[in-house]
């Protein structure tokens, strides 16, 4: 009978699921547990879930429930594309997944093979939407049966990871590195309308989650070069601009242009937006980090701030205006972007509840504020070979030291401590959790003329050494680690109810004992993509984790 049971609903629960998964706004308001709504799974960016099923006591009975293989679409049609291992690649019925073709170049950009999995992946209503540069993908969230593959005919340019997809009722959102964001029907895959964000000509590659917030459809774009970094609201149902922030100053009556050495340099000066943010419903506010200065490493932006590049921004949502900014690599000279995902809380705090948003950013300082007003609140510092700075100054930002600035000679300096994959904070034990990565290497100038070192241009490393890698666990309130586990992978996180703390070791996903560290559990998947993540369907809680072109989902064997 069991045997029976499986096949039918191979056979049936995909045709079911195409008249499901539509996405009520205000579903992605509830803190995260049964479903994963949005890039951290809800607007606080904690990535804690209240599912406890998987627990310190039964985790180690987690075992595999399914894997799918995701490759990607190939040629002017996209049909080389076979799907991939076990049931994937086969729609309901057994028919084959419908492969939906878009784009506006001729296939022949396009990198074929296997997925590169590694984005926030959305879980609604049993199915899963995940998405891989140029590729987005609907998947059955209790088998890994594939329900639909969208693929987009790249133009080319600069192709990073894809950070996942958006969502608004029946509507999907997809950055794509040649710039639109297109909109996808969650039933069929098929287009709705796509609209260009951000000039192609002038080197910009889009590959951001848009973040749905109420009407609004948040999306950014990256640069290498020097352009403006901006982020931009779209209406979900039409793509229509609703307004549109720049993270630098673009006109003379900005008080920001002052910590330039020019309003031209500042109009050229980067301060990008690729990664999502967090949003406080109770402010409207979104909080976001910017991208670094151009050129990165050389002169020509003057000796000042650099605003608002390197910093954690709050915009409010409805109106598109600024409302705080904190920087956190004032003048940056390493390309240490300030552009991980923040995390929100209402925490004790000096014996009061404070309303606090946190980050640790890439230059190795872990940063506590008051969300409201941006005041800042703690600042400690977690890479344990930091040598870039000079200390703190009265508003708690690090000091840059001059003499760690690239140099002909070569100068030490230590590399970037942690990057985008998302960190997690567990109300149950107050910790947040960020990876942390040690090395010094030695950085040479190798053109001190800003004209010919435009962007990350310039400078060239060699030399380096690596100190190890590991998990930090911090405590919010001093800014001190709490404990460090090793670890040599540099995947995100994620915390559950169940006293767990889940990531990537490079090899393995592994569930960590979250007030210790202590590892309790693995499985061999390979190096794991962004974050785990994990959801609850017919009362059985699952973990879902990438592993190349992987996608790989474990429910407790019961």
């Amino acid at each position: 009978m069991k045997r029976f049971f499986t096949v039918y609903s191979l056979l049936v629960a995909p045709t079911l699921l195409f008249g499901q998964g539509a996405l009520d706004p205000s579903e992605i308001l509830k803190p995260l547990s049964d479903q994963w709504t949005t890039y951290s799974g809800d607007y606080s960016g904690k990535r804690y879930s209240a599912l406890q099923q998987i627990n310190q006591s039964t985790v180690k009975n987690l075992s595999l429930s399914w894997l799918t293989r995701l490759t990607t679409g190939c040629g002017p049609t996209g049909a080389d594309n076979a799907g991939g291992g076990g049931f994937a690649g086969r729609g309901g019925g057994g028919a084959p997944a419908p492969i939906i073709v878009g784009g506006l170049g001729k296939g022949d950009l396009n990198t074929c093979g296997g997925g590169r999995l590694g984005g926030g992946i959305l879980m609604v209503d049993g199915v899963i939407y995940m998405s891989a540069p140029d590729n987005a993908w609907a998947v059955d969230a209790r088998d890994g049966t594939l329900l639909w593959h969208y693929y987009w005919k790249t133009r080319g340019g600069t192709h990073t990871g894809n950070r996942g997809m958006g969502m608004w009722r029946n509507n999907l959102y997809l950055e794509v590195h040649d710039d639109y964001v297109i909109s996808l029907d969650a039933k069929t895959g098929k287009e709705k309308w796509k609209k260009e964000i951000s000039s192609f000509e002038q080197q910009y590659f889009s590959s951001m989650s848009p973040i749905v917030i109420g009407n609004h459809v948040l999306v950014g774009t990256g640069n290498d070069m020097d352009a403006p970094g901006f982020l931009q609201s779209l209406d979900p149902e039409t793509g229509e601009r609703q307004w549109i922030l720049y993270t630098v100053p673009m006109t003379a009556d900005d008080p920001a242009v002052k910590t330039w050495a020019s309003l031209d340099a500042a109009r050229h000066g980067g301060a990008q937006v690729w990664i999502p943010g967090a949003y406080d419903p109770e402010t409207h506010l979104y909080m976001f980090g910017t991208g670094n200065p151009t050129p990165a490493y050389t002169t020509g932006r003057g000796e000042g701030d650099n605003l608002y590049t390197c910093s954690l921004v709050a915009v409010n949502v409805d109106t598109g205006k600024m409302a705080w900014y904190y920087q956190t690599s004032p003048h940056d000279t390493h390309d240490w972007d300030s552009t991980q995902t923040p995390i929100l809380a209402d925490a004790p705090f000096n014996g009061r509840t404070r309303k606090i948003v946190m980050t640790a950013e890439r230059n190795g300082y872990f940063f506590v504020l008051d969300r409201v007003t941006g005041e800042h609140l703690v600042t400690g510092k977690f890479g344990l070979y930091n040598n870039w700075a000079l200390g703190l100054d009265e508003k708690g930002r690090p000091k840059r030291n001059p003499g760690k600035d690239a140099t002909i000679p070569g100068s030490l300096v230590n590399a970037d401590v942690t990057n985008y994959p998302p960190p997690s904070f567990s109300p149950e034990t107050r910790l947040f959790y960020v990876p942390e990565r040690n090395a010094l290497r030695i950085s040479y100038l190798i053109d001190p003329d800003p004209r010919g070192s435009m962007g990350l241009g310039g400078t060239m490393g060699g030399g380096g050494v690596s100190y190890g890698s590991y998990i930090d666990a911090i405590d919010y309130r001093t800014g001190e680690v709490v404990w460090r586990h090793e670890n040599e992978g540099s995947a995100g996180l994620l915390s559950t109810a169940g006293g767990l703390l889940f990531s990537g070791d490079g090899q393995n996903l592994v569930a960590y004992e979250a007030a210790t560290g202590k590892p309790l559990w693995h499985s061999r998947i390979g190096a794991t993509g962004n974050a785990p993540e994990t959801y609850l369907l017919d009362g059985k809680q699952y973990v879902l984790a990438t592993g190349g072109d992987q996608l790989f989902a474990f429910v407790l064997n019961q």
